[in-house]
């Protein structure tokens, strides 16, 4: 039986299900049935999930339901949130935004680590970002498979190319996997 780790890259996720639906936000996506359905019957050993969380005084709602989301990727076993630092930013306009700092470097990291450690026979990303292909080139030479779960509108060419195999995230994947009930419901 193959052994999997999987890597994802919240902030890239959150960004797809965006480019899909502007409506689609991550907390509504069941990430633990998507994982199943991705590895089938494989041995997953970890699961990693990076990103950083909103800042409260800003964002109360968002706020609260990103933390709901990180208390849900908890609970399944196996699973390590990571998360890293959010940093201010100003934009041509004087206007102040937040950045996601170290989330890359981090993904980078465990799955570099988990490769040599022989954690894994296949890793699979859950990213676009094309920044990852050195990544995934250097993991392959180490007879290691690498998959990734893709975005169409925002990914890398590069990306797709340095992998052994492409899952596509579209709309009707995103339906399969978002909650029917409340989550809020659910979690309790």
């Amino acid at each position: 039986m193959k052994k999997i780790c999987v890597y994802i890259d919240g902030a890239n996720f959150y960004g797809g299900l965006k480019s899909i639906n502007p409506k689609y936000t991550d907390e509504r996506f069941d990430l633990k049935r998507y994982i199943k359905y991705i590895t089938k019957d494989c041995l997953i050993n970890h699961i990693y999930y990076y990103n950083a969380s909103l800042k409260q005084q800003l964002n109360k709602g968002p706020f609260k339901r990103q933390q709901i989301l990180f208390s849900r990727l908890r609970k399944i076993p196996s699973c390590k949130v990571i998360l890293c630092k959010r940093k201010p930013r100003l934009n041509t306009e004087g206007k102040e935004y937040h950045i996601i700092k170290g989330d890359d470097v981090y993904l980078t990291l465990d799955m570099i680590s988990d490769a040599y450690e022989d954690k894994y026979d296949k890793a699979i990303i859950i990213s676009s970002d094309g920044d990852f292909t050195p990544l995934i080139e250097r993991v392959r030479k180490l007879n290691k498979e690498v998959e990734i779960c893709y975005f169409k509108d925002c990914v890398s060419s590069d990306l797709l190319k340095s992998s052994n195999k492409n899952h596509l995230i579209n709309k009707k994947i995103v339906k399969k996997f978002f909650f029917k009930e409340n989550i809020d419901t659910k979690n309790k």
